[in-house]
C-alpha cells in the first residue's frame, strides 16, 4: 500500500517526496524477470508494525517509528524500491549523508543496521532511491521513549518560478509572491506528541490551513513573511523547530525616486536630472556640466544596483549616492556620447534600465564685423567678430579653446581724407623737480589724406573745427622738502652686553626754507634712523680676581681656598656695583684643594701639634705645604 498520510506508533508517517507521477499497483511481481518499461524509482511503504525478533533486536520497514529501549542491541531498517533502471539506494540522517563505520552498517540488500544504538543515533533516517529518471525518498524515525522528535532541515530553499513549494521545518524558504508554501513538521514521539504552530511567537489556528503536521500558506504575500515555528509536546517534554519565510519580489521600475529630489537640491541649479527606464531615456547636456542619473527600482529584498557605461563597468570618475540608486557625473566631458544603464538584481530576478547621454559641442561662429577702427584716413579696418556658440547661444570664448579657430581677414573701411585737426607732440620734461616748473609741446594744424600722408594746414582751418590746444603748462608745483634730524640723545639703558644701550633723535619733514610740513610729503625720500644702539662709559666694566689663598689643608677631603672677585671699571680700575658686570659670567670665588689621602695621621694647621697614630713622639709642623702630599 502507498498511503499519503497515516498515523503509526504515535507519529505522522513520512510524506511522499517522490518525483514519480504514477503510483505502483497494489501487487507487483518483482522476481518474474519480465521486461518492464522504464520507470522512475518508487519506495515501497509498509505499514505493518515493527518486528521484535528478540528482546534486543528490532527489524522494521520505512513508515514506522522505532523506539529504543535500554536492552536494544540492534536496529535493522529495511528499504525496498522499484524502478527501471534499478534505483541506487543511499541513506541520510537529519538531512546529512550517513557515515558508515563498524557500528552503523550498510547491508547487501541496502538495509541500514545500527548496532548497540545510543542516544546520539536518535533522529530521522531517510532512504533515498534514484535512477536516471528521478528519485524518491521516505523517512523513518528512531527515537527514545520520552521527549518528542521533529524532523528538521537546515537547507535554504529558493523558489523563483514554481507555483508551489514544500519544505521541511528548520530551514529558510525564499519564494516569489502568490506561490503556495507548505511547511512539513514531521514528529515522532511516545506517547504521541501534540503539534502547535506559531508565527512570530503568536499561535496559529485552523484558519491557517493546518493539517496533519502541515502548515499551508496559500498565495503568499509580503504580509506572510516571518518566523514560523512548530512545537511538538507530550508528557515528557516539548521541542520546537522554526523556518524563516522570506517573500521575493523581482526588481520592477518606479515612476519616481524620492532621494533624487533631496540630492538635487544640494547639488546646485546647474545640475541636470534624469531617470533611467526599461525602454531608455535621452538627455542632451552641455560640456563640463554635471548630471544626476537615477535608477528608480523596487523589489524584495532590496535589489543590488550595478552601473554600466556602454555595457562595461564604470571606470571614469563618478560617485554613487542613495545606496547606489543615483549615479553622479561631476563633469560629463570625461565621457563621450554613450549609454548608461543600471542593472538591478536580487534573488528573484533582475531588471536593466537605460539612459542615452548626448553631449553638445562648442563651435566658433563668424557672422558679424567689429566697428571700423578709424573714421577716416588710410588705416581703418573691420575684423570678423569671432563668437563661441553652444546650441545657437553665445557663451564665453574659453569654452571653445579646444576648438581650432577659423582664419580671419581684416576688411578695409572709412578710407577717405580726414578733416583738418590739431596735432600735438608729447609734453617735454618739467624744468624743475619741485617748487614749480614748466613743460611744453608743439601744436600744429594738419590734414591726414586717404593715402596716409599728412598735409600742413593753416591754423584757421583747424580753429573752425575746435579750439587750439595749449602748448605750455605748469608742472611739479609741490614744495621742495627734505628730512631733518635732531642731535642724538644721551646713551642710556641697562648694560646687558656691548653696544646694547639705546639713544634716540627726532626726525622732521620740512621745506628748504625750514617750514615743517607733514611727513607724508617726504614719504618718497629715504627716512633717516631715529634710534640706534650705543656704548656708554658705565658699560666699560669687567670682573677682577685676586690670587687664591693658601689651601686650608694639605691633604684629606676638607681643604679649600678662596679669592676676591670684584666688578671694576676698565678705565678707572675702581670697583663698581656688581650688577654692572652681570652681563658677563662671574668667576668663582672659592674652590676645593689638596684632595689627597693623608698618611698615618691627621694633618693640622701650621703651628699645631701633629699626633701620629702608632708613634710615641710629637713634633711641631714648621713648614708650609703646597697642594702636594705631606
Amino acid at each position: 500500500e502507498y498511503p499519503f498520510h497515516r498515523h503509526v506508533s504515535g507519529f505522522t508517517s513520512s510524506l511522499r517526496t517522490s518525483s514519480a507521477e504514477v503510483f505502483l499497483p497494489t501487487s507487483v511481481d518483482l522476481a518474474n524477470g519480465l521486461r518492464r518499461p522504464h520507470q522512475k524509482p518508487a519506495i515501497l511503504r509498509k505499514i505493518s508494525a515493527a518486528q521484535q525478533l528478540s528482546a534486543s533486536e528490532v527489524v522494521t520497514h520505512l513508515g514506522q517509528t522505532v523506539v529504543l529501549a535500554s536492552g536494544t542491541l540492534s536496529v535493522l531498517l529495511h528499504c525496498e524500491a522499484v524502478g527501471n533502471p534499478k534505483p541506487t539506494i543511499s541513506w541520510a540522517k537529519n538531512g546529512e549523508e550517513v557515515k558508515y563505520n563498524d557500528r552503523i552498517l550498510l547491508q547487501p540488500d541496502d538495509s541500514l543496521q545500527i548496532l548497540a544504538p545510543v542516544e546520539a543515533d536518535v533522529g530521522f533516517y531517510a532512504c533515498n532511491a534514484s535512477n536516471a529518471l528521478g528519485s524518491d525518498s521516505v523517512s523513518i524515525a528512531v527515537t527514545l521513549a520520552g521527549k518528542p522528535l521533529i524532523k528538521a532541515s537546515r537547507a535554504t530553499v529558493i523558489n523563483t518560478e514554481l507555483p508551489a513549494v514544500t519544505v521541511d521545518i528548520g530551514g529558510m524558504v525564499k519564494t516569489i509572491r502568490k506561490a503556495n508554501v507548505t511547511i512539513n513538521c514531521q514528529v515522532a514521539g511516545v506517547p504521541e506528541a501534540k503539534v502547535t504552530w506559531f508565527k512570530n511567537k503568536v499561535k496559529l489556528f485552523s484558519a491557517h490551513h493546518l493539517h496533519d503536521g502541515l502548515l499551508i500558506i496559500a498565495n503568499v504575500s509580503l504580509s506572510d513573511q516571518g518566523l514560523y515555528s512548530c512545537k511538538a509536546a507530550n508528557l515528557h517534554g516539548e521541542v520546537t523547530e522554526s523556518s524563516q519565510l522570506l517573500v521575493l519580489e523581482p526588481p520592477r521600475p518606479l515612476p519616481y525616486l524620492e532621494d533624487l529630489t533631496a540630492v538635487l537640491s544640494s547639488a546646485g541649479p546647474s545640475t541636470h536630472l534624469v531617470l533611467t527606464s526599461p525602454s531608455g531615456t535621452k538627455l542632451t547636456v552641455s560640456p563640463e556640466s554635471s548630471v544626476l542619473i537615477g535608477c528608480a527600482v523596487d523589489g524584495h529584498p532590496t535589489p543590488n544596483i550595478t552601473w554600466l557605461y556602454s555595457s562595461e563597468p564604470l571606470s571614469l570618475q563618478h560617485h554613487l549616492l542613495a545606496a547606489g540608486q543615483i549615479l553622479q557625473i561631476l563633469n560629463v566631458s570625461d565621457f563621450t556620447d554613450g549609454e548608461f544603464s543600471c542593472l538591478a538584481q536580487n534573488e528573484a530576478g533582475s531588471l536593466t534600465q537605460k539612459m542615452s547621454l548626448v553631449i553638445q559641442e562648442y563651435r566658433w561662429s563668424v557672422d558679424t564685423l567689429t566697428a571700423c577702427s578709424a573714421s577716416c584716413g588710410h588705416k581703418g579696418v573691420q575684423l570678423p567678430q569671432l563668437r563661441c556658440l553652444l546650441d545657437g547661444a553665445e557663451v564665453n570664448t574659453s569654452y571653445c579653446r579646444e576648438t581650432p579657430k577659423p582664419s580671419l581677414r581684416p576688411i578695409a573701411c572709412n578710407r577717405r581724407d580726414c578733416p583738418s585737426r590739431w596735432m600735438v607732440t608729447s609734453w617735454s620734461l618739467c624744468t624743475r623737480s619741485c617748487g614749480g616748473g614748466i613743460q611744453m609741446r608743439r601744436v600744429t594744424c594738419q590734414r591726414l589724406t586717404a593715402k596716409g600722408s599728412s598735409v600742413p594746414m593753416s591754423n584757421e582751418a583747424c580753429a573752425q573745427v575746435s579750439k587750439r590746444p595749449v602748448d605750455t603748462q605748469n608742472c611739479n608745483r609741490q614744495p621742495c622738502v627734505e628730512w631733518v634730524a635732531s642731535s642724538w640723545s644721551q646713551c642710556n639703558g641697562p648694560c646687558i652686553g656691548p653696544r646694547l644701550a639705546v639713544q634716540h633723535r627726532q626726525i622732521f619733514c620740512q621745506t628748504k626754507d625750514g617750514t615743517s610740513v607733514s611727513s607724508d610729503q617726504c614719504s618718497a625720500l629715504p627716512r633717516p634712523l631715529s634710534t640706534q644702539n650705543c656704548w656708554t662709559d658705565v658699560c666699560g666694566v669687567h670682573w677682577r680676581v685676586s690670587l687664591w689663598t693658601v689651601c686650608t689643608a694639605t691633604c684629606g677631603n676638607y681643604g679649600f681656598q678662596s679669592r676676591h672677585v670684584d666688578c671694576v671699571h676698565i678705565r678707572t680700575n675702581k670697583p663698581v656695583m656688581e650688577h654692572h658686570c652681570s652681563w658677563r659670567p662671574r668667576p668663582s670665588n672659592w674652590q676645593r684643594c689638596n684632595i689627597t689621602p693623608c698618611e698615618n695621621g691627621t694633618l693640622l694647621r701650621e703651628g699645631d701639634v701633629e699626633q701620629c697614630r702608632g708613634r710615641k713622639e710629637h713634633r711641631v709642623v714648621s713648614q708650609k705645604c703646597s697642594t702636594g702630599p705631606c
